[in-house]
């Protein structure tokens, strides 16, 4: 009598390649995230992923239970260089925003005045100092008294100044003048100095300043009695902060 024997095969073990697939997946588009700007914070995510699931897939290759070990090795290494890329991609575009405010704030900067002794002086200007713009130049002369015309009447007791305001335009475009604006306070308690109009004076600047060109007004204002100083604030315009000039009067 005769037997067949059979030896049972051993079952196959299913191959877990999914971590592999998925690291080589998530690294390829980590990679092309990083090449594309303002995009590294996705290149870092998609990176850190990918490693992750490369160096958990390689070691299922190493115990057997997969066996795309290519597939995983690239996707851990795309991973890291996904890594690479966001961290460059991150300095890259922090220093182009650190430039591009600093280059704001040096234009802001620059279309203030600038103060003619260098900063070290008090934030009035004397009498014939120039406060500087980007585009223009604007002095103020000292306070020299004024003898109204016979039709304007003066307060009991308070006197007339008047000052000399020139504007330079050391820019490119012409500057438009009638924009420009004047003011005054007189003594300690800074009381307003009302400007005078009698036809000689108060007209004030009009009109527009070519380039390289210079304007002339002549202001004159009705000064409380005993004042001794007398504060001239001019205003360039909108884009121009005012400048202010102490001068001696009395």
């Amino acid at each position: 009598m005769s037997y067949d024997t059979q030896i049972p095969q051993a079952p196959q073990v299913a191959m877990r390649n999914g971590l592999g697939t998925a690291a080589l997946i998530l690294g390829i588009i980590g990679t092309l995230s990083g090449l594309i700007p303002l995009f590294f914070w996705l290149a870092g995510i998609l990176g850190v992923i990918a490693l992750i699931l490369g160096l958990v897939g390689r070691g299922r290759v190493k115990r057997g239970e997969a066996n795309n070990k290519g597939a995983t090795t690239t996707g851990a290494i795309l991973g890291l260089a996904a890594l690479i890329l966001s961290v460059v991609g991150a300095v890259i575009t922090f220093t182009a925003v650190s430039d591009a405010v600093d280059e704001i704030d040096k234009s802001i900067k620059e279309s203030a005045p600038k103060d003619p002794s260098g900063g070290k002086a008090a934030k009035s200007l004397a009498a014939g100092d120039t406060s500087v713009y980007e585009d223009i130049k604007v002095s103020v002369s000292e306070a020299k008294p004024y003898k109204p015309s016979e039709f304007t009447d003066l307060t009991e007791g308070n006197k007339a100044y008047q000052v000399t305001v020139v504007i330079e335009n050391g820019g490119k475009e012409k500057f438009d003048a009638a924009l420009v604006t004047l003011s005054a306070r007189a003594g300690k308690d800074g009381v307003t100095a009302e400007q005078i109009f009698d036809g000689k004076v108060g007209a004030g600047f009009s009109g527009s300043i070519l380039p390289g060109k210079k304007s002339t007004v002549v202001y004159a204002f009705e000064v409380p009695k005993g004042a001794k100083d007398l504060a001239v604030e001019v205003s360039p315009g909108l884009e121009h902060e005012a400048a202010q000039w102490e001068l001696k009067v009395g």
